[in-house]
Parts: structure tokens; sequence; C-alpha cells
């Protein structure tokens, strides 16, 4: 797994440069991308992906904010019983050099239990969370192509993209280095890293957070 370093300081010069603006295709490496980003705080979200800036587009409720927040609230459930554990919505990846992604929603291991991610200075991600979740609406042709292989290859051990236009889930986990998919058994989509966390699939399509719930938790309480 890469990880970044800073670039080394440079000499002072009589006069201040000028960061550069954000744009959508620049190719850039993380530490610059982060650079230009913590410049321009009105832009609430862009990614480093395999080099390649990607910014934001306007986010729709139906097939965007809804399933978001109801991963949100399936991962959030898991967290609670497994004491430990911590989970981030929306927040920067620091993943290596030339990607710095912002995923929906991480899930990771604390150290002592063998997790490979960590919070620095700044308060943001850096290494490989256990578990990153995407939906994808406009951008699953990222998600489930430059993101998939950069995950893949900087060791995130599982990878759940939530496809919001087929309304289909796709679970890959790592086996020797390369993504296999996960397959259902009997409507559920279940975690090799984190036991007993199972997707109703059905009930994440159908947005009933009661069912979504109530799944995960006939799952954990049979698998303890």
């Amino acid at each position: 797994m890469a990880t970044i370093t800073a670039e080394p300081a440079r000499r002072a010069s009589g006069k201040a440069r000028t960061v550069p603006p954000l744009e959508n295709g620049d190719r850039l490496t993380s530490v610059e991308f982060m650079r230009r980003y913590k410049a321009m705080p009105h832009i609430k979200k862009a990614e480093l992906i395999e080099g390649i800036v990607y910014m934001g587009s306007p986010v729709r409720a139906d097939v965007h904010g809804e399933p978001d927040g109801l991963l949100q609230l399936w991962i959030g459930t898991y967290t609670l019983r497994y004491p430990g554990l911590k989970f981030y919505p929306n927040s920067t990846l620091l993943l290596a050099p030339d990607n710095t992604p912002q995923p929906d929603c991480m899930l990771c291991r604390p150290k002592e239990q063998g997790g490979r991610s960590w919070m620095n200075e700044d308060g943001y991600i850096c290494g490989a969370p256990e578990l990153v979740c995407e939906v994808a609406a406009s951008s699953v042709a990222i998600d489930l192509h430059k993101k998939f292989r950069a995950y893949q290859r900087n060791g995130i051990a599982e990878y759940l993209v939530w496809n919001a236009e087929e309304k289909r889930a796709r679970w890959f986990a790592l086996d020797q280095q390369q993504y296999v998919e996960l397959q259902e058994t009997a409507g559920l989509l279940v975690s090799r890293v984190f036991p007993g966390l199972a997707l109703d699939v059905q009930a994440l399509a159908a947005a009933d957070a009661p069912k979504l719930i109530a799944t995960l938790e006939k799952h954990l309480a049979a698998t303890r």
C-alpha cells in the first residue's frame, strides 16, 4: 500500500504565490490536490482518482441522498454492536499519492484489532479502511472502474457499490490482491471481514429502513 509524504518545503520568496484553482480533469498529485482543495472552501466535494480530479455534481435525493442515508444507518447500527469500530461518512481519504477519494462511507477497525487506517493530525483518514461504500448514480462509471482499481490496488479489503439507477448492490472482497464479487444468499450480501454484517438488498432497494435494520439485527444475533 502506498503512503503519501509531504513535498519538501519551498524557499520563501518575497511575493506570495497564488494557489491555482482546482479544476475538473486536472492531473495532480495528492499533495497538490489537497493544497488546492483547502484553498477553495466553497467546493463541497472533489476527489482525486488515479491522478485525475473529479468535481461533484448536484446530488439528487431519490437516487443518492436516500440510499446514502440508509447505508449510513445500516453501518451505524452495526458499529453500535462492536465497540471500537469507526465509521466515517463522506470524509476525505488520503489513500495513495495519486488517489484522494471522498467515499460515501468508510468502516474501519482500530489498529489494536488489526486495522490499517488511521486519522492524521489534520483530521483526515489515511491508509486502507476495511470497508468502503459508494452510492453510484451519475458516478457509476468511475465507481466501478477507476475507483474499483484504486481501491483494489491499495488494499481496501471490501468495496460495496450501490447502483442507484439499477437498484443493485455489488460487494467485492479482496482475494489474493484481486477483488472477487460476493454472491447473494437468500437475498443477503454478507461481509467476509465484519462478522454478521448482512445487507438486505431488497430492503435497500425499497428504501425500507425498518426491514433493513431488522435483517441486520437478526443476522447479528445468529452469528453471536
